[in-house]
């Protein structure tokens, strides 16, 4: 009896677990188990004990959402909540293109490219602590700030700078770009590298010149990465914390304070673990829904 194609198809197709799947499966298992055990075993945990109330890590009474009630009217929350999109927007606003640009113009460099790939890189090597500190003795208010000296000698008078609420969730974007802007900026390196060459000789030979090439080559064949890059930005950016608890805790006024670090004080300042927890729920599901939106927005707009 002669088999038709189609049959053949199903019989090859037929679900079953292969020799080449379950090498593959056993390859994958340490890194599953691992991500099981430091991310949703942490999640489960921390869902558990929001329902709770506690006596330091030990649970007490079953809570139910209480704990997130007492988060929502909590009087810091608003405020944190408002400054964390505040840093989302100036991000945006402040960081987002810095890399892009510093990426197309080292790519169109043509001497000592390398040597601008470090430099642009070279902020990234130092820790985080202890560029938010440098940053912090930069924009020190009064006479003993780095900047203010600097205006000194050209007859400014000292500024507030960190101490001024309008300015201070700009000037710790500012420094955070500093720091991870030049790592960014090689990711968009690779993706410019990776643009076909023949396309920039057709278009020199057509008679379009740099920002002509930048416009309607390079920035199209990166967008797709852009996109990426821009939502794992706004989920790094939702998640800030030691930077304003370093550099003013908080303040002024709680004009830099960010959800994050909101969580910081319930767990380490009030050991009220079970708010933590609850808000720490609440953050993991806004970001699961601006994921969400995201993605579709953009799978929208690309059909």
């Amino acid at each position: 009896m002669v088999r038709s194609k189609n049959e053949n198809i199903k019989l090859s197709t037929k679900p079953g677990l292969k020799k080449k799947d379950l090498a593959g499966w056993l390859i994958m298992l340490p890194a599953i188990i691992l991500f099981a055990f430091f991310v949703w075993e942490p999640l489960l945990e921390s869902v558990r004990l929001s329902l709770y109330t506690a006596k330091g890590i030990r649970l007490e009474e079953f809570a139910g959402l209480s704990n997130y009630i007492k988060v929502l009217k909590h009087p810091d929350f608003a405020a944190a909540l408002i400054n964390t999109f505040k840093y989302i927007i100036w991000s945006l606003l402040i960081g987002f293109l810095v890399p892009v640009i510093t990426a197309v113009l080292i790519s169109e460099t043509v001497h000592l490219k390398s040597f601008f790939r470090i430099g642009v890189y070279f902020p990234n090597i130092m820790p985080g602590l202890a560029t938010v500190l440098m940053w912090g003795y930069f924009f020190r208010p009064g006479n003993t700030g780095v900047l203010n000296i600097l205006l000194n000698k050209f007859g400014v008078n000292p500024l507030l700078w960190l101490t001024e609420p309008k300015l201070t969730i700009p000037l710790i974007v500012l420094t955070m770009t500093w720091k991870g802007a030049g790592s960014t900026a090689l990711i968009y390196m690779a993706g410019i590298s990776n643009i076909n060459p023949e396309l920039y000789e057709a278009a020199t030979i057509d008679g379009a010149g740099v920002l002509h090439r930048i416009r309607y080559i390079t920035v199209p064949s990166i967008f797709a990465l852009g996109k990426t890059l821009l939502i794992l930005q706004i989920i790094a950016v939702f998640q800030i914390l030691y930077e304003p608890l370093v550099m003013t805790n908080g303040g002024p006024n709680n004009a830099s304070i960010s959800i994050m670090q909101l969580v910081y004080n319930y767990a380490f300042r009030d050991y009220n673990y079970p708010m933590a927890a609850a808000l720490s729920v609440m953050i993991c599901i806004i970001l699961v829904i601006l994921s969400g939106l995201y993605f579709k927005f953009t799978a929208s707009k690309e059909n």
